[in-house]
């Protein structure tokens, strides 16, 4: 299931604006293509700028974040580049059940969350496997990331947690709330993206901005 928490300002950060599933019939069509970088994937505009959607993704079997935003690449020098929250939130798989079932799900709603914010480019923490207790699940979920990714043809970048840190305060060791207010900040929110997996989403997608 997704929930999507993409709250205006003014309201409860906890609402729930939007709850659904839906099941797809996809095929596997190509590999993921190795692109580390990101430079030729704007879209012109007509008004002299470039706008370009990227989609972040922070893998997990029992909540898989994710976070969308628009750039904005001005090419003249009146008006400087920006960015825009799309939407966030979560899916989320029910404990009981059967493991298949659960990837089987996030396969299913990761395609619907792809068609629907068309991006030109996605991007993913890094997996460690040194500080993780649940690496198999967290490794399976983003194999079924991948695969969808693949299926429609998106590139891909990777970010540590070290580098996304680095990106959004400038300090590699930064603690999560520093960098969830950064988040807050960059996308001039007045309010802290909520669950924490949404807000790592939100996180690894600006990391993708500043890199490119």
């Amino acid at each position: 299931m997704i929930n999507r928490k993409c709250t205006p300002p003014g309201l409860n950060p906890s609402v729930e604006l939007l709850h659904f599933s839906i099941s797809l019939d996809q095929k596997c069509v190509s590999p993921v293509a190795s692109m580390p970088r990101c430079y030729a994937l704007w879209s012109t505009q007509t008004n002299k700028s470039m706008e370009k959607r990227i989609l972040g993704i922070d893998p997990g079997l029992a909540i898989l974040g994710f976070g969308a935003i628009i750039c904005q690449k001005n090419q003249n020098r009146v008006q400087s580049d920006s960015v825009k929250l799309l939407d966030f939130g979560v899916i989320n798989t029910p404990s009981g059940t059967e493991v298949g079932q659960r990837l089987c799900t996030l396969y299913d709603d990761l395609h619907t969350l792809v068609e629907e914010f068309k991006p030109e480019l996605a991007a993913i923490e890094k997996l460690f496997f040194y500080r993780m207790s649940n690496t198999i699940l967290i490794a399976q979920a983003r194999g079924v990331v991948m695969l969808v990714l693949a299926q429609h043809h998106l590139p891909i970048v990777e970010f540590t947690p070290a580098q996304i840190k680095q990106a959004l305060t400038g300090y590699g060791n930064a603690d999560k709330q520093e960098v969830q207010q950064a988040v807050a900040r960059e996308l001039n929110l007045d309010y802290i993206p909520h669950p924490n997996d949404a807000a790592d989403a939100l996180a690894v997608a600006l990391t993708a901005w500043f890199g490119s």
